[in-house]
């Protein structure tokens, strides 16, 4: 896999979208303000895909604006302030066409695990409901569908990328991001038993692009970024220009050295006070130089 995303990198890895943290946490950001003017406004956003075969195709978008859930303000900015971070240091280790790659076939599989959530229940209970509890109970399953569970493989991928990287818990305990991760996995997989086969569609879908990506990727994506084209020619025009050679002498008062007049001869003054050296110009009509400034 990681040879066809080199080969893909090269072809349209110029349409890759930079800074894509920062639109992110725009969209968190957007979400919290349109949840606190109308906490109604979730159910007509959400990732609901019976809704969406019935015209209401913005969800397949809309649902992005959904954020990771919570109620204190102050967890909220630190939350987004959080993902914000590890997402530009993913960005820069990884390279943007990679972190675009993760990001967004974390939301393709979301979206595939949704449909399947559909086909599951509508061949199976979902026959003996009525329309309106298709409506309703499919609307009540949409919302298990966030950001939470690709902002959760963010910090899986950051994880494995930095094992030993140290964050303060609660800004008091030291503790190793490997740590925190296994403690994630475990609230993921508690999470999962008791959704039952739901949270298989759920979080198992959310977190696919982390099984499939970074295993089949792990030996490129933990080297440093990939260089531009534009930081390719810099390093090799430095590489093959001739090194800068150190002047030997210079004259304390024109400047000129021996290196770009090596005609011209340099003495040192014994009335100087300092290590001042002259061109044969200026050696004698100097004025000399005293450690007071004089």
């Amino acid at each position: 896999m990681d040879g066809f995303l080199s080969k893909l990198e090269k072809k349209i890895g110029k349409y890759a979208i930079p800074r894509l943290p920062l639109y992110m946490i725009m969209c968190y950001a957007a979400g919290y303000i349109l949840s606190m003017v109308n906490p109604n406004i979730i159910y007509y956003i959400s990732l609901d895909p019976y809704a969406i075969l019935h015209g209401e195709v913005w969800r397949l978008v809309s649902w992005l604006l959904i954020p990771p859930d919570t109620s204190n303000i102050f967890f909220t900015l630190i939350t987004l302030y959080f993902y914000y971070s590890i997402g530009n240091t993913l960005e820069r280790t990884w390279g943007t066409f990679y972190f675009n790659v993760y990001i967004f076939s974390g939301l393709i599989f979301t979206l595939i695990g949704a449909f399947l959530m559909y086909a599951f229940v509508i061949l199976g209970e979902g026959r003996s409901w009525s329309e309106n509890e298709l409506i309703y109970n499919f609307r009540m399953l949409s919302l298990f569908y966030s950001t939470y569970y690709i902002s959760m493989s963010i910090f899986l991928g950051f994880a494995a990328t930095y094992p030993d990287m140290e964050v303060l818990l609660m800004f008091i305990l030291p503790i190793k991001v490997k740590v925190l991760a296994v403690i994630y996995v475990a609230v993921l997989v508690w999470e999962g038993y008791h959704m039952g086969i739901m949270g298989l569609f759920v979080i198992g879908a959310s977190l696919l692009n982390f099984i499939v990506f970074f295993i089949s990727t792990r030996k490129n994506l933990r080297r440093p970024h990939r260089m531009t084209a534009q930081q390719k020619a810099f390093r090799r025009e430095v590489s093959q220009a001739p090194p800068k050679r150190i002047a030997k002498h210079k004259c304390a008062i024109c400047g000129r050295t021996s290196e770009e007049y090596p005609d011209l001869e340099f003495r040192f003054c014994s009335k100087c006070e300092g290590n001042y050296e002259f061109c044969q110009e200026h050696i004698f009509t100097h004025k000399h130089f005293k450690r007071d400034g004089q």
